[in-house]
Formats: C-alpha cells, structure tokens, sequence
C-alpha cells in the first residue's frame, strides 16, 4: 500500500493512498462530524455534514468521507465557510424535525442534538419546513419507529440490507416525499423484521428506538405482591459502563451488581448460571445427533435474532437448530419452578426481568411457548439501555458505588458461561464439554482460539472422541446467510454451527449503549468489549460449564441427568417456520 503526503490545518502528513480525508484526519486525531456514515456500511456522501475545503478543488466543499486523498492535497476543515455550511445544513435538517428533545429516548445521547451544540445552532430556526405526516410505529414488541425524527441518513436501511440480509426497511417516494419504511407501506409489526435492533444502534436520533418497557418494570418493584428477580447477560458487564461515561472495555461487574440491588430488586441472578446449563443440555444434544447422525449439523439457538431470521427464510433449517432455550429462558425456567420451590413462592407472584444486549430478546419472551411452570419464563426483557435509564432515575451514582457480588443461589457460573456474549464463545464452552464427556479426559483442552475473533466465519476441525468434528461460527446476518448457502449446496459439511444474529455476537447487540457513528466506524468496539469477557474466563476457578458445582448440584437433587426428561420438559423449547409477509 502506498502513501501520500498530504497536509490538513497545515499539519504535514503521510497516509494510505486508499484513504479518503475522513480516514486520513482521524489519523492526525482530527474528528470531521458526520451523520450518515458509517466505515464500511454507508459511505454515500449524503448529509454534508462532513463537508471540507480542499485548495485547488472545483468545487469550493467536497464530502471528506467520499473524496479520496492525493499527493500534495491540502486541506481546511475549520474555515468560516466550513464551519457556516454545517450550520445551514443543520438548520435545514432542523426545519422539518420533531424538536422535542426534553422528551425524547435520545436526549443528550443523539449526534444531530450533539452537532447542533457544536456548531451553535439557534432555538429559532431561519427555515420553515414540513412535517412528514408519517404514523408513529410500535407494532412489534422490540422497537418503535418515528419519521418525524428521520434525517434520511439511510444508515437503518444500509445495515438492514448489506449487513444484516433482511432489507425490510428502505427509502420510499422521491423529494421532498422521501421516507424510511417498509414495502408498500406496511408497519414493521407486518414484515418479516429479525428484531435485531442493529438499525437501532446506528440511528443518530431516535427515528427508530427500542421499546421501552421500564414502567412494567417500575411497577413490578412497587408490587408488594410480586417478588422481582433479575438475571444480567455475560455481555451486560463489558457494556453497561459506557452508559456512565466509562472508557469503552471496562468491566462493571461488581457495580452492575449494586446498581441493581440499589434498583430494589429481591433477588440479583447472572445469567452465566442459564448459559452454563444451556451447554449441559445443548452438548448432550450435539453428542446424541453425532451419535445418531440425524439433523446435523447441529446450529445454536442461544440467538433469538438469529432463530427468528432462520424461521422467516430457511425454514428448511428449523429441525437443525438445538432445541435448548437460551441462557435467559433457561435460568428464567428454573426460577419459575425450582427456585420458586425453594422459596416457597407461587410462580405467577414471582416477576423475572433479563438484562440484556439484544432487542430480539424482547421477542423472544413473547414468543408461544409452553412453559413448565404455566407462566412465562421471563416477564420482561430490558436493553441496556434501559437498565442505565432506570438507574439514573433513581439518582444511583454508578461509577462511585461499591464492587458487588451476585445472590449465592446461582454464582458459580463458570468462565465458559461468560464467554457467550462473544462470537465463538458458545461453540466454545461446547467443545470444552464435549471434549471432555466423549473423549474422557478432563484435561481436554480449554481454549479453542481458531473459533474466537472478529471474522464473520470462522471455522475449524477438532477430533473428539477420536472423531474429527467440523465446525463452523458465523456471526451478522450477511454470515450466516452466506454460510447456510454452502452447507445447502454441500460445498460445506459441518457437525456443529454457532450462529448470531449481530456481528461480532452480544457485545454488539442492537440493545447495547449507543455509540455515535464516529467512534463506531474508528474504534473496536467489539474488540474492546469481548476482552473482558476472555478476561474473566482466563481468571474463572471454573472453566467447564460441567465443572460448575451448582450446576451440578441442581442435576442431581432435581433436574436428573442432562437431557433427561424432566430437563427437557422445563429447558426445552420449539421453533417454527414463519411466513415472509
């Protein structure tokens, strides 16, 4: 790759050929604002915002994020000029906006309210614009859609198209008329939408958001019939400090914990726990299909974006996906029946809350499910983002509070079990069980590193029982589609897939803190995110989800052996195909 010399604000500089003055400041620490770019996902030159002046162009502005670098270029990008550009073009984005920020989802976390401080931009706007008389949209059970909102930024519908392979939202009309939506108009609640959220994530306002569901929440707590339980996902503590100003990577275990409690929360449970008995039922499932050599391979079902995508549009693939309930449906079913016989608590008084990195998971507890206890598993399923709001509320000072410990009832999770917020860390803490029940040897190996990492596909051979064993880890949508395809035309055989719906897995959830689209185009944030989860596995007393002693206690006292029908009964679930529209 060859360099160039450029200069920016006079600075002298040497940078890729290939890069375009977005990417050659970022280099020199020079942050040109944007609104619809996103690095490698929506590089259109749309907004404006990221206008800058380049001596010699033809035109007096070019779009930094679009224009390429060339020997000898000098660039401005704070001139008067630039910097009344901006201005305007905020102004007129403004003038047909929803301005109601005091009571918006996004207020003080939106990069428009964000840009619009920067540059100084008036109450008072000099355009008058029209409204779109577009319908507010909440009619699915994981996110809302607002128009009056919309920049036309087109991130929603790049993401839902290029990254994710759903495309059920995009432009629609010419001019003036543009508009995000669906096709012929529908509501979301009437397309075969994944609930991922990842169009959630990359939204600069709050066009789209998820739905809130803390008031259920707040008045469970306030119920002095309802004893209130919740349960954290793996991925929950390498996230949730971001919310409180934490550097990106921090791992806010202890200070979820008390946070929580400080929520007034009876009982505060890690989901590890459920991810730990997933692995105990989903091994015994891997090992009994290899045995019999039916429905393989064996693809993962901890994902319920992923199951969802897998229902509307390879139904073909349903009886391939491992009947275990997810972490949060697992330790929610165990709550509703054993730990309600512990307590001596009637199921329907007691009120299940996940936190957790996925807006999908909302669906997931409303999906038609025979639960052994007679009442759902879990009640509600709130983002992080929801979480840190109530915390908030409740003036709770995150970042000074005290580290604390989760209930003792379900703490032995094991570092296996907090590896599932990583893509590859199911099929990992799989392997480690299975390697040591086939093969007979607890001194199998532990870490399976070719699975791990950011790549879309990842793939290895490892011999188990002295059987080679194929497997393959997708993660986004655009993945999984592209590795079904090679397992359909059988250019691919594998005995054990690991599919998540969002790149990377839960530490990119679509209902993790926002970050603004600068920091998620130059920053790795799933890098930064998924260490701590690796961090806490490499220090775990616990490895192996088998070696679990609660784990293994419940078995014993209750649940049978892994597999056994009791276990299933309570631990099991189905999927289903669904139509398209």
């Amino acid at each position: 790759m060859s360099n160039v010399n450029i200069k920016i604000n006079g600075m002298a500089l040497s940078v890729p050929a290939e890069f375009t003055i977005l990417e050659a400041a970022r280099q020199a620490n020079i942050e040109i604002p944007t609104l619809c770019y996103l690095k490698g996902i929506n590089e259109i030159g749309a907004c404006r915002i990221c206008v800058v002046e380049v001596k010699g162009a033809k035109t007096p502005l070019v779009a930094a994020c679009v224009y390429p670098v060339f020997e000898g270029m000098e660039v401005l990008t704070n001139t008067l000029e630039v910097q009344y550009s901006r201005r305007v073009t905020l102004d007129l984005i403004l003038s047909n906006h929803n301005r109601e920020c005091l009571s918006c989802i996004r207020n003080g976390n939106c990069e428009l309210q964000r840009l619009c401080w920067f540059f100084g931009v008036e109450t008072e706007n000099p355009y008058e614009g029209e409204i779109l008389a577009s319908e507010f949209d909440d009619s699915t059970v994981h996110m809302t859609r607002d128009n009056k909102k919309c920049i036309l930024c087109r991130r929603c519908s790049a993401v839902c198209k290029d990254q994710q392979r759903v495309g059920v939202i995009g432009p629609n009309y010419r001019g003036f008329k543009t508009q995000i939506g669906s096709a012929f108009d529908l509501n979301l609640g009437e397309v075969p939408c994944v609930s991922c959220g990842q169009c959630i994530v990359v939204c600069p306002t709050a066009a789209i958001a998820e739905k809130d569901q803390t008031d259920e929440v707040w008045a469970a707590l306030n119920d002095p019939t309802k004893h209130v339980v919740v349960q954290t996902a793996p991925s929950i503590r390498a996230t949730i400090g971001e919310g409180f100003g934490m550097p990106i990577g921090t791992d806010a275990t202890g200070k979820m914990v008390a946070a929580l409690r400080r929520l007034g929360f009876d009982s505060v449970l890690d989901t590890n726990f459920g991810a730990d008995m997933t692995i105990m039922e989903e091994a015994t499932e891997l090992i009994g299909r290899l045995q019999s050599g039916e429905n393989l391979p064996l693809i993962t079902s901890c994902s319920p974006g992923w199951v969802k995508y897998c229902e509307h549009y390879h139904p073909d693939f349903v009886p391939n996906l491992s009947s275990c309930k997810s972490p949060q449906q697992m330790l929610g079913a165990i709550v509703k029946t054993w730990y309600a016989e512990k307590k001596g608590l009637k199921p329907e008084n007691i009120f299940v809350v996940g936190v957790m990195p996925c807006t999908a998971k909302k669906f997931e507890v409303s999906r038609e499910d025979e639960s052994a206890a007679g009442v759902p598993d879990c009640d509600v399923a709130l983002t992080t983002r929801e979480i840190t709001r109530m915390m908030k509320r409740a003036g709770i000072e995150f970042v000074d509070l005290p580290d604390e410990k989760f209930d003792s009832l379900f703490t032995d999770a094991t570092g296996a079990g907090k590896i599932f917020g990583t893509s590859g860390g199911v099929m990992e803490a799989a392997l480690r069980t299975a390697a040591d029940w086939v093969g007979g040897n607890a001194d199998a190996p532990i870490d399976f590193t070719e699975v791990r990492g950011m790549y879309g596909v990842k793939e290895a051979t490892y011999r188990i029982g002295g059987k080679e064993i194929n497997v393959a880890v997708a993660s986004g949508l655009s993945n999984a589609e592209e590795l079904l395809k090679k397992v359909k035309t059988g250019e691919k055989k594998y005995h054990f897939i690991e599919m998540m719906g969002c790149q990377g897995g839960c530490i990119n959830g679509g209902g993790q803190p926002i970050q603004i689209g600068y920091v998620r185009s130059f920053t790795d944030l799933k890098g930064l995110r998924s260490q701590v989860l690796y961090n806490q596995d490499r220090t775990a007393e616990h490895r192996k989800s088998h070696n679990n002693p609660q784990v293994k206690e419940l078995y014993d006292i209750w649940l049978g052996s892994p597999g056994s029908e009791k276990a299933h009964h309570i631990l099991h679930t189905t999927q289903k195909a669904r139509d398209n529209f």
